[in-house]
Parts: C-alpha cells; structure tokens; sequence
C-alpha cells in the first residue's frame, strides 16, 4: 500500500486527485502501477486502478489477471469495480472508504447483489488514514 500511497501522490503533484494503485502477482511481485489522471490524460476511465489493470494487462499479453492483488488508496467506484470483475483479480486491497462514490461498503455494495460472475477477496482500510490525509490535504488546498 506504501507504493500506491507513493503513486497517489504523484497524482496530487500533477493536480490529479490524489489516488494510486499498484498490482501485484501472487508472489508478491510488482506488475504495474499507476494513479488517476482523467485531467492530464482527458480520459474520464483514467483513474489509479484502470490505469493499472491496463498496463499489467498490456504487460502480460492478456486482459484476465487471475491470482494477482490490486492495492488502491481509495475504495474503488462502479467503474473500476466492473474492471475488477473483467479482468478476474483475486484480491482487492483499499485504504480509505469514499462516502460519495464507493462501491464497496459505501455508496453502493455492488458485491453484495450477487449477480457478478467473480468477486475479489476484499480488504478495507489499509492505511486508511495516511490516505485520508492526502485526499483532504489536496482539497483543502484546491478551496485555498
């Protein structure tokens, strides 16, 4: 989780909302990282965990990426949710919960429906506070 806080911000010094996420394999090893940036790449899919699933999917010749792990700083939207299910990730690790938009235990429990045909391990809360701080740092120096 310390890489995709590192990730996370690198989108914050690119005026980007401060999330990141990286994916790893089942041993543990990096396969890709990235963070948001809808803004600097006029992609509204661009956020952290797209950006990943599709550089490791690019990186492995393949868009299925059973077994691996992806560690996000922020509970993951609707969006990155059905990315999740695409592309058969095992494990889903998030730091801090989104009120607003999260579609894990917040917002929506998309999980909870039972009609996906996968659904990730889930882990909430890693570093929940460390990411919580740059998130409401960055907004609060956006509102000056």
């Amino acid at each position: 989780m310390q890489q995709a806080l590192a990730q996370a911000r690198l989108a914050a010094d690119l005026d980007e909302v401060p999330v990141g996420a990286v994916l790893v394999d089942a041993d543990g090893q990096l396969l890709a990282a990235g963070h948001n940036q809808p803004i600097s790449a006029c992609d509204p899919s661009a956020h952290a965990e797209i950006v990943t699933l599709r550089k490791a999917a690019l990186m492995l010749n393949n868009y299925r990426l059973p077994g691996t792990t992806l560690y996000v700083t922020l509970e993951p939207c609707t969006m990155c949710v059905g990315a999740l299910v695409h592309a058969r990730v095992k494990r889903l690790v998030y730091a801090a919960s989104e009120p607003r938009s999260g579609a894990i235990e917040s917002a929506q429990r998309l999980f909870e429906t039972g009609e996906y045909n996968h659904r990730p391990e889930i882990e909430g809360g890693l570093l929940a506070a460390e990411s919580s701080e740059l998130l409401a740092a960055f907004f609060k120096a956006r509102r000056g």
